[in-house]
């Protein structure tokens, strides 16, 4: 690696020169229009990694040949001070054009670029949950539940083709107040096929499901298949099923169906020239275990009041959920934004309403140490809206306000620190959450 980072330097400073010479006499293709390589190459120039001609643009709708993009691949290999990702996008593009760069005099090798086929991620993390709610008898007694958790997370990535890769997740958890883990298992937890054409892309499996309102409807995964298409404004197709079973905490082990069906839309617009975004979405689902679902606090929270039959015994007697949600976004300056989403069921009679606005400032980068962010946000998390949502401070079934800050204290090590404190939406008693996690990526 260290004799292609000094070629690569070397051709940086001599290849703007060189360029009209060399094109006159170019032996390569044009490269296609659909290619991914224009899609890779046009984040690492929104990032500041890479530029196209001297107006960084690809001139319009004009192919580019493949010794133009070398190119600029050489430029972006010859920057040190690159994040993570952005430095998979060069690697994935000089495999491609390795020929190319060869002939440039930046040696990529067939080993290397094996080497780039399959890649692995991964992260060990630690999590503190402490959640404390008021009793039944509301004399001002909270009852407490802790938990600690670690977990150890693989995600390996392997190429396919140029457009195609397969990607998975494998999760082994312990809880450590009772040294156990799960079974000694480990967990698959995402296991799909991902093809990008453009502005197109689609995927097909069991992968991520966190839709544009930022977990305040879906936190969670999905089996079938999705598909995508546009730029700025972008819109998703989903169909398939997402598990409902008691892990979930949704009922109390019932013989009923573990998965929900579910199809769903949404349209979201965001663009590098404008400090909006925004967007809307509908999703529909259906089980029978939807007519089982507790509504005291949430669905994570595992926390059951005794004595008070008006809410433990409160059930939902519908067996769809038809969803629409909205939301709308502000990036003030590049460091700081303000974004509020809303999503009602409308096929629930009550807790069909969920709704959060937050402003976030800056944000921890794993790969820069130092860097850090913080946020504030109001939510309130309708049982019947939000059975899908992230539960990190906050636990579906309550409304109040969540403060929290995160902190790179070394390389590719992140620590984050929440607080809720609100009241049960039905029952208006106090609940309070204290939440708290330590990663390391690999």
């Amino acid at each position: 690696m260290k004799k292609t980072l000094v070629s690569a330097l070397t051709t940086a400073l001599v290849v703007g020169a060189a360029s009209t010479t060399f094109a006159a006499a170019n032996p390569f293709s044009d490269v296609p229009a659909d290619h991914w390589a224009y899609d890779a190459v046009s984040q690492l120039a929104a990032d500041g990694v890479i530029e196209g001609y001297g107006d960084t643009t690809f001139r319009g709708n004009q192919n580019i040949t493949r010794y133009e993009m070398a190119q600029m691949i050489a430029k972006a290999m010859a920057k040190s001070d690159v994040s993570a990702a952005d430095k998979a996008l060069i690697d994935k593009l000089a495999a491609e054009f390795s020929d190319e760069l060869n002939n440039l005099g930046v040696r990529v090798s067939n080993l290397e670029r094996n080497a780039d086929m399959v890649k692995w991620n991964g992260e060990a993390r630690y999590t503190y949950r402490s959640l404390r709610a008021e009793d039944a008898n509301k004399d001002g007694h909270k009852n407490r539940s802790n938990s600690d958790k670690l977990l150890f997370r693989l995600e390996p990535s392997a190429e396919v083709n140029s457009n195609w890769h397969v990607n998975a997740r494998l999760d082994a958890t312990t809880e450590m107040s009772d040294d156990k883990g799960d079974d000694g298992n480990v967990k698959l937890q995402r296991i799909y096929a991902q093809g990008d054409y453009g502005n197109f892309q689609t995927q097909l499996g069991k992968f991520g499901l966190y839709t544009p309102e930022q977990g305040l409807v879906f936190d969670d995964e999905m089996s079938g298949a999705n598909v995508s298409f546009g730029k700025d404004l972008k819109a998703t197709i989903y169909a398939g099923r997402i598990n409902v079973s008691d892990d979930k905490g949704l009922y109390n082990g019932l013989d009923k169906d573990d998965a929900a069906n579910m199809q769903g839309i949404t349209l979201q617009y965001a663009s590098p020239a404008s400090k909006w975004t925004g967007g809307a979405a509908y999703y529909h689902l259906n089980t029978d275990a939807f007519k089982d679902v507790q509504n005291e606090y949430g669905t994570d929270a595992r926390f059951k009041l005794n004595g008070d039959e008006k809410y433990t015994n409160g059930k939902n007697d519908e067996d769809n959920a038809n969803i629409w949600s909205a939301n709308l976004g502000y990036n003030f300056d590049g460091t700081s934004r303000l974004f509020a989403a809303y999503a009602n069921n409308t096929t629930a009679d009550n807790l069909d309403k969920s709704w959060q606005v937050l402003y976030n400032y800056k944000g921890a980068q794993a790969e820069n140490k130092g860097t850090w962010g913080a946020y504030a946000a109001y939510r309130y998390l309708g049982t019947y809206t939000s059975i899908f949502g992230t539960e990190d401070a906050q636990v579906v079934g309550a409304k109040g306000w969540e403060v929290g800050a995160n902190y790179a204290p070394f390389r590719n090590v992140v620590a984050t620190a929440k607080y809720f404190n609100g009241k049960g939406i039905d029952s208006d008693r106090d609940v309070d959450t204290l939440w708290g996690r330590v990663q390391f990526f690999f």
